[in-house]
């Protein structure tokens, strides 16, 4: 008979080797399988993506699937996923602390960082010099979290 605990104990077991098939050094399947192999784990955990191949963690769709599951696997895309609006947005909505791994260019997207300080407040210490200055910013920021205010940048007067 299947508890509820006995499934999750086997999902997770699977889970936990597909995570070990993606941190091997060689994988023998076709690409096509690598890929569903790939896909499946970040679904299950986001974190996966850190033992993904660099062509999957250049795959838009495996790393949209991989924030939206945990945002903080942000880390481990690529530099062209870490700049890609979709995927940076994607990511602060599940977690506003994953702007910290947003690409400057990104860091300085006045959409991209209103969406990460109004969900976390202390993101504008990641943001750009720009974005610190600019007031509308800084207001949702500290809507947010008064204590954020300690990284704007300080008044010119």
């Amino acid at each position: 008979m299947f508890s509820k605990k006995n499934i999750f104990q086997k999902t997770k077991m699977r889970a936990f080797l597909m995570l070990d098939a993606l941190k091997a050094t060689t994988y023998r399947g076709t690409t096509a399988q690598y890929a569903q192999l790939v896909m499946a784990a970040v679904q299950f955990n986001g974190l996966a993506l850190e033992g993904a191949s660099e062509e999957m963690k250049n795959n838009k769709e495996v790393v949209l699937a991989a924030v939206q599951n945990n945002g903080l696997a942000l880390k481990y895309a690529s530099e062209n996923m870490k700049n890609d609006e979709e995927v940076v947005m994607a990511a602060i909505k599940q977690y506003g602390h994953a702007f910290r791994y947003a690409s400057d260019n990104m860091k300085n997207n006045k959409d991209v960082v209103l969406a990460a300080v109004q969900r976390y407040g202390f993101a504008l210490q990641y943001a750009s010099d720009d974005m610190k200055n600019d007031q509308e910013v800084v207001m949702a920021a500290v809507q947010n979290n008064v204590a954020a205010s300690i990284f704007a940048s300080p008044i010119q007067g």
